[in-house]
């Protein structure tokens, strides 16, 4: 059995009308690594390209129970980059940390992480620091991981280059433990330490994993965790 991988549908551009979508290097990626994906959609009859967050009503239950009934049938749940982030991201958070699915963060996916329970909080990068969008470029800037993380026992390297495409950084979470940052101090990744993966990391590694054995070794890791709960759910069935 290959585990199923659900991957949060994005709005396209912000103000982009009838568009849910997501970048065909994630779904390529878990294809590659082991994993089936399918997509996770929104439940709310509206235009979410469209419609300001502020004016997004809140879930009703039957809403939430439309999205848990696609989130009962992951193994893992992928949290992909994107321009906006909508209620229904950290619906989705919330149940992959209460029932503990292994759950990877890239990009804005790792901004959702990082304002789990807190209004959107998020700041501007530096325009006189390191340009942290740069779309042209294999590699950026460098990134140091803590040793004592989660992080660093799974890709087993403490120091290493990375892409960057993020115009926007997250500032120190309530629930997440920071354990990356780049060169010029800005969080790059963080871990929740009480599920068994549960990663977001700032970076793409969908763009490298081919090549690049940091990323190789992330993705590889979240593709296991999401099997062993896919065995265990088959041994329970």
């Amino acid at each position: 059995m290959r585990p199923m991988i659900g991957i949060v549908s994005r709005v396209e551009y912000p103000g982009d009308t009838d568009k849910l979508v997501i970048n065909d290097e994630y779904r390529r990626m878990i294809v590659e690594c082991g994993g089936d994906p399918f997509l996770i959609l929104p439940p709310q009859i509206i235009d979410y390209g469209a419609t300001k967050g502020s004016e997004i009503a809140p879930l009703t239950q039957k809403e939430e129970e439309m999205i848990v009934r696609q989130l009962k049938m992951c193994d893992g749940i992928l949290m992909p980059g994107g321009f906006k982030l909508l209620n229904y991201d950290f619906f989705i958070l919330d149940y992959a940390i209460k029932n503990d699915i292994p759950i990877l963060g890239i990009c804005m996916g790792m901004q959702v992480m990082a304002n789990y329970k807190r209004d959107v909080w998020n700041e501007k990068n530096d325009p006189d620091g390191i340009c942290h969008r740069v779309e042209d470029k294999e590699y950026v800037h460098s990134v140091d991981i803590l040793k004592d993380s989660l992080l660093f026992s799974i890709i087993g390297e403490s120091h290493f280059m990375v892409n960057s495409l993020h115009n926007y950084h997250v500032l120190p979470s309530d629930y997440y433990r920071s354990v990356g940052y780049s060169e010029d101090g800005l969080i790059e990744a963080i871990e929740y330490p009480y599920n068994s993966f549960n990663i977001g990391v700032q970076w793409h590694p969908e763009k490298n994993y081919k090549t690049d054995i940091v990323s190789r070794r992330l993705l590889e890791m979240f593709i296991k965790k999401a099997m062993i709960r896919c065995n265990f759910s088959e041994v329970a069935v």
